[in-house]
């Protein structure tokens, strides 16, 4: 309760901020640093960053620099228009496919091509993928390999293709076991999204599990921090 509380008494850009902070001290949680990264338009991006060097007195970069996919992420300014490029698409599904066969997942030109393109370049190289090898590139890097590298390239694009039903998802994993739920991550994208696209989520939650994120959350938590939880929630 306590931690959700802190968070929600900032603006967004301090919250998330102060969320890429906790992840670093947690021996990278690149999940939370990939989120903020890859959900946020770059002028969102570049905002948070700022905050985080304000803030920390240390740049986000300098924090997470022994990890080259994130580093990469969060540090490019990424073309935000909706143009595309059927050629680029192929060739770069290509070299991602290439990629995956070798598991050679930290190859430079890999991160070049996450880091770098358009989400709308990225969204038509990923069907692009699918299209000509006949398998989603998320699902292929989980057949591949479950080693953490791919497992970050997997959260990275999940949240590029669909932010929303990627936060689902994580909710959907932490509240999904009963008498284990997964706080942190609950009160990470709830507080996170609460002001921003939480309804949406909440309607893929609801399609993925059949019941509202209110009930989920109402069961799995209590207390004070039950009532904080189903106050952003909200109807």
């Amino acid at each position: 309760l306590k931690r959700a509380v802190y968070l929600w008494i900032f603006d967004p850009v301090e919250r998330e901020a102060i969320i890429a902070n906790i992840a670093v001290k947690k021996n990278i949680d690149y999940q939370a640093i990939i989120e903020i990264a890859c959900v946020n338009s770059p002028k969102e991006l570049l905002v948070v960053k700022e905050e985080y060097h304000a803030r920390y007195k240390r740049s986000l970069e300098e924090d997470i620099a022994v990890h080259t996919l994130l580093v990469s992420l969060v540090s490019t300014y990424r073309y935000d228009g909706d143009e595309t490029d059927t050629g680029v698409a192929r060739l770069e599904a290509k070299t991602l496919h290439d990629a995956i066969k070798s598991q050679t997942f930290n190859h430079s030109e890999v991160i070049r091509i996450l880091s770098t393109r358009s989400t709308a370049q990225l969204c038509a190289t990923f069907n692009y993928y699918k299209d000509e090898y006949g398998i989603p590139i998320t699902k292929a890097l989980t057949t591949e390999s479950p080693n953490e590298f791919a497992l970050a390239l997997r959260v990275a694009i999940r949240c590029i293709v669909s932010p929303q039903k990627y936060f689902a998802k994580v909710l959907q994993n932490a509240v999904g076991k009963a008498g284990s739920t997964d706080e942190d991550a609950l009160t990470r994208v709830i507080v996170m999204r609460a002001e921003k696209d939480l309804k949406v989520i909440k309607e893929m939650f609801h399609k993925r599990t059949n019941a509202t994120l209110k009930r989920a959350v109402g069961t799995e938590t209590s207390g004070h921090y039950n009532s904080f939880l189903l106050a952003l929630v909200g109807n």
